[in-house]
């Protein structure tokens, strides 16, 4: 089943449709970057994308530390 998920931005509702299992922890995440129940200006959104891409590229670099790691075992 789907979840529908609402955000604000610039005065305007998006609604996102996603999986339930992935939902709640879609929703928690929101929370940390975003004023869930409240409006967000476009400012606001593109600093938790560089946010998130910035976790990404983190994840992606200790990813090939580990490949390395264990290519040398």
């Amino acid at each position: 089943m789907k979840t529908k998920i609402t955000l604000t931005i610039n005065a305007k509702r998006y609604d996102i449709g996603v999986e339930d299992d992935f939902a709640q922890f879609l929703i928690e995440q929101m929370k940390q970057d975003f004023d869930f129940h409240g409006n967000n200006d476009l400012k606001l959104l593109l600093q938790a994308y560089v946010r998130k891409n910035l976790i990404l590229y983190q994840q992606e670099k200790q990813i090939d530390t580990l490949i390395d790691q264990i290519q040398t075992l």
